[in-house]
Parts: structure tokens; C-alpha cells; sequence
């Protein structure tokens, strides 16, 4: 005897239904969640040893110009310090990114803003060593007061900060 079960209202036999393919969704290899979470981890973790490499050489560089700019002169060599530092700072603001993507499955948006931040602040440090239009700096004081906004906002508004009230003790 054939059991029935009951789609929308109408009465369906069990044994009638039978899959179109052997590949269904839930079995299929690309398709498969552990696949994807093994591939995203991969790249990130290959995008992470990148930043890191790139961070190492770049403090490298760092030391080199301290020489340099020893025989150069400190001026110089302290507006690129400053410029790298900033720049070595943003990546490390990356990788904190890509490791909330592995640990918590998705991207934080305030980690974007502080990257965004770190990048920004730096070009308005940089105007100090260089001709500037005042438009430019106007503006870019502008975006970095309106991503400080956002970063509050978010900071308050976060999916975190919600389930960390809503446990209970």
C-alpha cells in the first residue's frame, strides 16, 4: 500500500514521485555548503599570507628609509614613514576583515568603514606634504565625518551588539 501525503490541498501518492536526477541540489558537490566554506577559506587564507607578505616588505622598506633618510634628510623620509604606516595600517584593518568573514560568516560593515577610515585619514595627512586645493580637503573632511556617522551608527544599530542584549544570563 502506497502512502499518501497530502501538497497544497490535494492528495499525492509517494511512491509516483521520483527525483529527476540522481544530482540533486543537496547532493551536488558544487552546490555544497562544506565545498563553498572550503574554497572561501582558502582564498582568504591565500589573500591573508598576500597582506602579510606585502606588510613584511613593506616594513622593511620602513627600515630602509630610516637610513635614508638619516643621509637624505628627515623631512622626506618622514612624509613617506608616515604615508607607509597609514598604508601598512589599512591592510592590517584587511585582514581583520577577511578573518571576521572566516570566523563569523559574514563581512562586518564597520570593519569596511574603519578600512575606509584608516585610507582617507591618511590621504588627509599626506596634504601636508604636498600643494593642495582647499575643495579637496573640504570634501575629504566631509566623507570622513560622514563614515564617522556611519561607524557610530552601525556600531550602535549591529546585529551583535543585539544578540549580546538578548542572551540571557
Amino acid at each position: 500500500m502506497a502512502s499518501l501525503t497530502q501538497y497544497g490541498g490535494t492528495m499525492h501518492d509517494k511512491s509516483e514521485t521520483k527525483p529527476l536526477s540522481n544530482h540533486s541540489p543537496k547532493n551536488s558537490f558544487l552546490l555544497s555548503n562544506e565545498w563553498h566554506a572550503k574554497v572561501v577559506g582558502l582564498l582568504a587564507g591565500i589573500l591573508m599570507i598576500a597582506i602579510y607578505l606585502w606588510i613584511s616588505v613593506g616594513l622593511v622598506e620602513l627600515v630602509i628609509s630610516l637610513y635614508h633618510a638619516y643621509v637624505d634628510g628627515w623631512a622626506h623620509g618622514a612624509e613617506q614613514m608616515i604615508k607607509d604606516v597609514v598604508i601598512i595600517l589599512a591592510s592590517l584593518e584587511l585582514i581583520r576583515v577577511l578573518q571576521s568573514y572566516l570566523t563569523i560568516g559574514r563581512v562586518k560593515v564597520t570593519f569596511i568603514i574603519d578600512v575606509a577610515l584608516v585610507v582617507l585619514i591618511g590621504e588627509l595627512i599626506s596634504f601636508w606634504y604636498r600643494d593642495f586645493d582647499l575643495t579637496a580637503i573640504l570634501l575629504s573632511v566631509f566623507v570622513i565625518t560622514v563614515l564617522v556617522a556611519l561607524r557610530i551608527v552601525t556600531s550602535k544599530y549591529s546585529p551583535d551588539c543585539h544578540e549580546s542584549h538578548n542572551k540571557p544570563e
